[in-house]
């Protein structure tokens, strides 16, 4: 509609009526009615709107590449849609969670079930998978994986969901792995979260033809890229890595050159493992601890960084470096022929107080080399106190510790913990051991929550290992609970309100673990 169109000029004086005020408004009503003004504006905004012209269409999207997995049954898909709509049922309001379950908490285990039967999301409700994934980084690998090519194509349109395209699996249809011209071509010209699962699948299918692709491509790549390609070298590991590794420690990224020294430190018979064991076996031995007086040019190469964090001396901070990158196998001869848990008991330094930053930097090197006999000497016995270990006072470092450990030596190392000093202490702990916690595990978690509610305790001082076990308990456990669920009064040494809190949080607690069975059940196939 153009200026000189039928009722340009009425839609002029409107405007001005409006910036001007309807007393000087002409026509249509007594002066100053803004209720005919307002009914004057709304006929011509219609007929503007009708009067406009269309634009030519936009060119359809082409549609989601296929994905040949199948659709979970639907029941699993219902509850899906309630598990993303987030909905916690009735009487969880107020400050108090209550005793309905916390259904997005489900999410992620649903999610992991998911996976193993190989199911893809629902297309209707991939939008609120992308959402919940958007809000949520946690989510970001399983969901992505489950949206498949519907997600990724999704995301191309939503600028809202354009994280997918960086990460996650890429949810696109892989080439051939063995055809080099379409890996070639989807190398050089694919999204980047299609080039992350690309060099995926050809690091499973050949572990030596990864670095080689990485190679064809390197200088050009941008350094949080490299980074993140080098990273996903740590799947697969192995000595062939070797060349193209000690190659990155002259990258121009500090970031890169640091991960590349990691990489090489967990094999122990690489070039850069052999120069740190000379380094370390300088410093360390029988007669004591000498930390080194110098960051050289050859330990920067190496990875060492020479500037310490707040609070830490130069000398320790290197000497913990060089430590925890050399072999741990270099010490058996250093120490005469003793094994990992005589050593560790020597009191190496003592006199001098290194002994500490060198137990810490062993529990360094364990956990990255996956060494479990090192591990299992620097935990010490489960039931010595949490501040008395041998190796090291740190929680975190023994929950790192424990995960270099056989799965079910770590549920019984655990199990014993928390029958020797309860639950308080644990929750780092119980987070790196495998779900679902059963057996001796599950039994002493729950024996555990039933001494503290006996004990009077605190209880929301629980809550934290009680969200824990609604998560990781065995869902078999809810049978042992339901005696715990009864309301009892409060003890007269407790808090007050105590004993009803205890009895919603295990009326939650056995309510979620049926509910979990029921979930697990729904995604089984027919």
């Amino acid at each position: 509609m153009g200026k000189g169109d039928e009722g340009y000029g009425e839609w002029q004086e409107l405007v001005g009526a409006a910036l001007l005020g309807t007393d000087r408004r002409r026509g249509g009503g007594p002066a100053g009615s803004p209720e005919a003004l307002l009914d004057a504006a709304a006929v011509h905004t219609v007929r503007r709107r009708a009067g406009l012209r269309p634009g030519p269409a936009a060119d359809r999207p082409r549609p989601a590449a296929h994905d040949p997995r199948p659709a979970p049954p639907d029941a699993a898909g219902r509850r899906l849609a309630q598990l993303l709509a987030g909905r916690t049922g009735a009487g969880s309001g107020g400050g108090r969670r209550g005793s309905a379950p916390d259904l997005t908490e489900l999410l992620p285990q649903w999610l992991a079930a998911a996976a193993r039967h190989g199911y893809r999301a629902p297309a209707a409700l991939v939008p609120a998978l992308l959402d919940a994934a958007r809000a949520r980084t946690d989510l970001r690998p399983q969901a992505l994986a489950l949206a498949g090519t519907r997600g990724l194509w999704l995301a191309r349109l939503n600028p809202d969901w354009r994280f997918a395209l960086r990460g996650g699996a890429g949810g696109g249809e892989l080439p051939d792995v063995t055809d080099p011209v379409a890996v070639e071509r989807l190398w050089q010209e694919g999204l980047f979260a299609e080039r992350v699962a690309l060099l995926g699948a050809v690091r499973a299918h050949e572990a030596a033809a990864a670095p080689r692709l990485l190679a064809t491509t390197w200088a050009s790549e941008r350094a949080e890229d490299r980074l993140m390609f080098l990273d996903s070298l740590r799947s697969g590991l192995s000595e062939g890595d070797e060349p193209f590794l000690e190659a990155a420690l002259g990258d121009r990224s500090r970031n890169v050159r640091a991960t590349a020294a990691e990489l090489l430190s967990a094999l122990p018979r690489s070039a850069l493992a052999g120069r740190m064991a000379e380094r370390a076996l300088a410093c360390v031995g029988p007669e004591g601890v000498t930390p080194p007086d110098d960051c050289d040019a050859g330990m920067l190469r190496d990875g060492v960084v020479k500037r310490p964090p707040a609070g830490r001396g130069e000398r320790a901070w290197w000497l913990g470096q060089l430590v925890e990158a050399a072999p741990l196998s270099c010490w058996h001869e250093r120490f005469g022929g003793l094994g990992p848990a005589e050593i560790v008991a020597l009191p190496v330094a003592a006199a001098d107080g290194w002994t500490e930053e060198l137990h810490a930097a062993w529990c360094r090197a364990a956990v990255r080399q996956r060494d479990a006999q090192w591990s299992r000497a620097l935990l010490g016995p489960a039931s010595a106190p949490p501040a008395a270990g041998p190796g090291t006072a740190s929680l975190a470092e023994r929950a790192k510790l424990l995960e270099t450990l056989p799965d079910g030596e770590r549920a019984e190392w655990v199990a014993q913990f928390v029958r020797a000093h309860g639950l308080s202490e644990a929750f780092q702990l119980l987070g790196v051991c495998v779900v679902p916690w059963a057996g001796t595990l599950g039994r002493a978690v729950v024996d555990a929550l039933d001494t503290a509610r006996e004990a009077g305790s605190y209880p929301w001082s629980f809550s934290g290992v009680m969200g824990l076990a609604e998560r990781c308990l065995d869902p078999a456990e809810a049978g042992r609970l339901e005696s715990l669920t009864a309301f009892e009064a409060d003890p007269a040494d407790a808090s007050p309100g105590a004993a009803s809190y205890w009895a919603e949080a295990f009326q939650r607690l056995a309510a979620t673990l049926r509910l979990r069975a029921t979930m697990l059940s729904e995604l089984t196939p027919a």
